[in-house]
């Protein structure tokens, strides 16, 4: 249950973000999530979006330099180490986490959705399910309001 993230290159200039935002709107695509990770000259951003495929190709054609990612979605208690538990079973099976970000939704009452890519996905969706963890699909996340 692997969730489709897009992650766009774009330059750290006055008015990028918003014109992205602006396309995917006018194109009635549906931000579900999103993180910016920024240097001087250029940021990523990345988003969780309700057509990640309709969303990357209408981004490619007016420009901007796209990809498609798998990444995974959990829903964990939102309360004091209610993500540390998730990540410690994580870290006992050697899986590190190259990025995360996470958001409180109205998915499930007094739980927040937390969104990270790891290098072996697989083998991440595995350990997760064998411990119980509520893993997120695709058809959930994307409908997330």
């Amino acid at each position: 249950m692997l969730i489709k993230q897009i992650s766009i290159f774009i330059e750290n200039k006055h008015g990028r973000l918003a014109k992205v935002t602006g396309i995917l709107g006018d194109n009635d695509i549906d931000i579900r999530a999103l993180s910016i990770a920024d240097t001087t000259d250029f940021g990523v951003l990345r988003l969780i979006v309700n057509d990640p495929g309709k969303a990357s190709q209408i981004l490619v054609d007016n420009g901007f330099t796209v990809s498609i990612n798998d990444v995974i979605a959990i829903e964990v208690e939102d309360k004091p180490g209610g993500l540390a538990k998730t990540l410690s079973v994580l870290d006992r099976k050697g899986i590190s986490i190259e990025y995360m970000y996470a958001f409180v939704g109205n998915s499930s009452p007094n739980s927040a959705l937390v969104i990270f890519r790891v290098e072996e996905p697989e083998k991440a969706l595995e350990i997760l399910k064998s411990e119980d963890v509520h893993i997120k699909s695709p058809e959930e996340v994307y409908r997330i309001k």
